[in-house]
């Protein structure tokens, strides 16, 4: 298994669907990679040499891509700037609800959690 920027990629995988394992490269960002890396990106992981691992990890530093834990820190610390000043999307990370202007009334379960039912009902 290749590790490229500390993280696993699968060995069966074409490369540039195996990149996209990598929190914060996408499938187009991949080929991107592959294309500055002079990789084939239909050969498989399994295929690569150790030059081609390496050839990866210079592209991905050298396109200035920030991926995994850089790009994770970076993500909470927007996260909590909005929470701190106090803005309407702050207010909506803070409560657990949905952010971008989704319907509320129905569906957003993954954002609110399981249904509580409220009251006795009838009696």
């Amino acid at each position: 298994m290749a590790r490229i920027v500390g993280v696993d990629i699968p060995r069966n995988k074409k490369v540039a669907f195996a990149l996209r394992y990598i929190h914060g490269i996408g499938l187009n960002t991949a080929n991107n990679i592959c294309v500055e890396a002079k990789v084939d990106p239909d050969m498989r992981v399994q295929e690569m040499t150790e030059e081609h691992t390496i050839a990866l990890r210079d592209a991905i530093s050298t396109l200035g891509i920030s991926v995994e834990g850089e790009l994770r820190s970076q993500t909470a610390m927007n996260i909590k700037r909005l929470k701190d000043i106090g803005s309407y999307k702050g207010l909506r990370h803070r409560r657990g609800l949905p952010v971008n202007g989704q319907r509320t009334k129905t569906n957003s379960r993954t954002r609110k959690g399981k249904k509580r039912t409220i009251g006795l009902g009838k009696k």
